[in-house]
């Protein structure tokens, strides 16, 4: 690496176990960096370390680290933070392009890295035609729907293609998103394509995993999302179409909300069946792999994402996962054979994935063995922290040949 420090402007969720995930996997190389909200809560993950996050208000937090730094103005109550935040939104609309802006030419940092399009993105791409040629080199991150499913939304598109004819180096986690980048006009440099959010301790997890063979776990999880991309209800209908073959197996729902209709639903299906369901609140990592360990299948729907963070864990935990085919899970199982693609909205065809799930021990049995092999190849914790530091160190790399 180039002898003088590194400093990197993050635009970014301050809040989302993403970011925190993300900035990570190099936290320890004392680098210098940044991170500007890329929305205005005043909230910091509690997992963020070796990061200075500049607020416009907040509140203390619990603990988030000690070598974390917040920067802004400290009202130590959330209600009157965000009662700030409002005010600047209603009186000064363009105050945090303002904020950006005038950070970015204090800090001066060799690279601005925006975490996500529609919100991380667009506030960057609205200061670069401010700042213009002042403007540092830009990488632009695709996370999950930004160009999949947002591109073709007519509200998204202009500004999409906007952010990759501005940005200097675009990175994502599908191969597919590549291409839509190329179809949408992107020129620049595109970085080597893995996982957003880092890999996995292989050796550590495996205390999460149930002893023995998926064949023998009686539990089915169930990714609880039902909103505008989530369809946790059509895997909840094709459940309940499978009830004749459930006997003795447990669902259990993560990633949903006290009161919705998923748990609504699921309560629902355990009064028509007589099966088993169980929603869970808790979201944190281990607990979320405690699961998956314990899990025959996981089934995982939606209308558009990138390659999910829940089958990633469902691979390296031995669960069979039952995947929409409107991910990118093609480009890590084998429909068929290590895990099973089916459309989001038909909860026949997912019914019949599962049939199959249940009926075969052969085959969760071998896509487990298979899916960890994948899981050692691609998912290493230390081997993805060292494709991040090269992510980097190509974008530096290109700079230090241009100066």
């Amino acid at each position: 690496m180039p002898n003088k420090k590194i400093k990197i402007l993050m635009v970014a969720m301050a809040d989302s176990v993403h970011t925190a995930r993300w900035t990570s996997q190099f936290n320890d190389l004392g680098w210098e960096v940044h991170l500007y909200p890329a929305v205005d809560w005043g909230v910091t993950h509690p997992s963020l370390e070796n990061v200075t996050v500049h607020h416009s208000f907040y509140c203390p937090q619990g603990n988030p680290g000690s070598n974390l730094k917040i920067k802004g103005r400290n009202l130590y109550s959330f209600s009157l933070s965000r009662a700030a935040i409002y005010f600047y939104k209603t009186r000064r609309p363009r105050y945090r392009v303002n904020q950006l802006a005038r950070l970015i030419k204090k800090l001066k940092p060799d690279i601005v890295h925006s975490l996500e399009f529609s919100l991380a993105g667009y506030l960057t791409l609205e200061v670069k035609k401010i700042l213009k040629d002042e403007f540092p080199k830009w990488i632009a991150t695709n996370w999950g729907s930004d160009i999949y499913l947002f591109g073709q939304l007519k509200i998204h598109e202009k500004r999409i293609k906007e952010v990759l004819a501005n940005c200097d180096f675009y990175s994502c986690e599908c191969a597919r998103d590549v291409v839509l980048a190329r179809n949408f006009g992107f020129k620049g440099k595109v970085l080597p394509v893995f996982p957003n959010t880092g890999g996995f301790d292989l050796k550590e997890i495996q205390k999460f995993r149930t002893k023995g063979k998926t064949s023998k776990r009686k539990t089915i999880i169930l990714k609880g999302y039902q909103n505008w991309s989530g369809r946790a209800l059509v895997g909840l209908r094709a459940l309940e179409r499978c009830a004749d073959v459930l006997k003795g197996y447990k669902i259990v729902i993560f990633s949903t909300f006290p009161g919705s209709d998923v748990e609504v639903a699921s309560e629902i299906l355990t009064k028509k069946t007589g099966i088993q369901t169980k929603v869970v609140y808790e979201t944190a990592h281990r607990n979320i792999l405690k699961l998956q360990g314990q899990a025959r299948i996981y089934i995982g729907l939606n209308i558009s994402d990138a390659i999910s963070t829940s089958l990633l864990e469902a691979i390296v935990m031995g669960a069979f996962p039952i995947q929409s085919n409107t991910s990118c899970a093609c480009e890590w199982i084998k429909d068929g054979k290590t895990g099973i693609l089916v459309p989001p909205e038909d909860p026949e065809i997912v019914e019949m994935a599962i049939r199959q799930a249940l009926g075969s021990d052969k085959l969760v049995d071998e896509a487990a063995r298979l899916n960890f092999n994948v899981a050692k190849k691609r998912l290493q914790k230390e081997d993805l922290k060292k494709e991040v530091i090269n992510f980097y160190r190509l974008v530096l790399g290109d700079l230090k040949g241009k100066n």
